[in-house]
């Protein structure tokens, strides 16, 4: 009937989250094929005119059919005062929208429809779809309660319409009703998974910006969570990383391990992110690491390879990563570090910044196994096990973690069920981590 949609211009707060444009339902020309035809108005559907609105109702047919839209005006202007019951003022105002569809002016559509639909006698046929573009022009003219009430009527009729559960949710978001909005956006996901497809992108960008404008940090990061696991790409595990960056500021062990799991999404892609890993590493005492993630940033292309303050970087941890990684594996192969709890998880975390997350494995087990209520331990084992390829032993891992690493082993699991096999960053870091050649080159 009516064009559907059009592209809206990104709002300040898609821009932050790296979101999908959201799409408005725009009323435009109407076409024939949902149309009543004037006999099933004036005969069908149990619409009868009176006798003293029938001249008036031949006229308004005739200059219809004409598609003459100064006749039809004129017609409507004559009919007005003759037209005196429900269905008399019915027919009436469908000639008001034919008036609106021929001189493509949304406003008469509108106000066609909206009239047509208080009289109470449209067919019962007709409702879902009238109810449903009555709610399209308020939507558009960001009547939100209006377009509340059509949308929620066209529903109630059995619409069908693709259009409606994405408007309906808006209206809710924009009318301040944020948990209704979100209500049917879950409910349109759950839908699309179970019947095996992927849930539109705005199903999630709208809430997540409703709750963010409302500073409802946490059910935004609800949000954006399961998007990451319907839209894995690295611009929305990036953005959503981002922001629990944001939350961590001033807990340097938080914001690395946030920045590890960035780096296994490859979604490390500006120059800033890996300074601030490298300068967390090195702080952190982690020199295989600092080489590892630097060498990274530079195969990928974010970091230049005449880079001089990466090379810098390269030049004095490089030699160090050498020493350290001989130093930690000899650890790591002694009983007395598996004997000795706190030993155990400085030796497995170094292990698995050098890339050795085999061996670190049994390490944080044999942890874990001394304080079982460890949540840090218990994440970092998760972490080892993802970058490992042990996916299932991973995501049982994480879904023990609690405390203020929830929300990262949630975003893990989700990483870890995307595939048994380390992504390329994680094989990247499972290589040993040996100095370059020629560090000013970054080689």
């Amino acid at each position: 009937m009516f064009t559907r949609f059009r592209s809206m211009p990104a709002t300040a707060m898609a821009a932050v989250l790296g979101c999908a444009l959201m799409t408005t339902a725009t009323p435009a020309a109407a076409q024939k094929k949902e149309k009543p035809k004037k006999e099933e108005a004036a005969k069908g559907g149990g619409i009868s005119v009176s006798k003293g609105f029938t001249p008036a109702a031949k006229k308004l047919e005739a200059a219809a059919k004409a598609k003459d839209v100064a006749a039809l005006q004129a017609a409507l202007a004559e009919a007005q005062s003759s037209a005196t019951t429900p269905d008399d003022k019915y027919l009436l105002n469908f000639y008001q929208l034919q008036v609106g569809i021929l001189s493509k002016n949304p406003t008469l559509q509108a106000q066609g429809l909206d009239a047509m639909l208080e009289t109470g006698k449209t067919p019962a046929e007709n409702i879902a779809v009238y109810n449903f573009y009555s709610g399209n022009f308020a939507y558009g003219a960001k009547d939100y309660p209006k377009a509340i009430q059509r949308l929620e009527a066209a529903k109630a009729a059995g619409s069908t319409e693709s259009g409606l559960a994405p408007m309906l949710m808006d209206s809710y978001l924009n009318g301040g009703q944020i948990d209704k909005g979100w209500e049917i956006a879950k409910a349109g996901i759950d839908a699309a998974r179970a019947a095996g497809a992927k849930p539109s992108e705005e199903l999630y960008v709208r809430p997540a910006q409703a709750f963010q404008k409302a500073n409802r940090t946490n059910e935004m990061l609800d949000v954006l969570t399961m998007r990451v696991q319907d839209y894995p790409t690295p611009a929305t595990w990036r953005n959503t990383l981002y922001i629990l960056l944001q939350q961590a500021q001033g807990d340097k062990d938080m914001n690395l391990d946030v920045l590890r799991l960035m780096r296994a999404a490859n979604a490390m892609t500006q120059r800033p992110e890996y300074l601030e890993y490298a300068a967390l590493a090195i702080e952190a005492g982690y020199p295989g690491e600092v080489v590892a993630v630097i060498k990274q940033g530079q195969n990928s292309g974010v970091i230049p390879k005449t880079d001089t303050h990466f090379n810098g970087i390269l030049e004095s941890q490089g030699p160090r990563a050498a020493s350290d990684a001989a130093a930690v594996s000899a650890d790591a192969a002694k009983p007395a570090t598996l004997a000795n709890p706190k030993v155990a998880r400085s030796t497995a975390d170094a292990l698995v910044g050098n890339g050795d997350v085999a061996k670190a494995i049994p390490l944080y087990e044999a942890a874990l196994k001394a304080a079982p209520s460890d949540a840090l331990v218990q994440y970092r084992l998760g972490v080892a096990q993802a970058l490992a390829g042990q996916g299932d032993a991973a995501v049982a891992s994480f879904a023990k973690v609690q405390g203020n690493r929830q929300r990262l082993a949630q975003l893990w699991s989700i990483r870890a069920k995307a595939g048994a096999a380390p992504t390329a960053a994680a094989a990247a870091a499972a290589a040993p981590a040996t100095p370059a050649a020629a560090p000013a080159t970054g080689g």
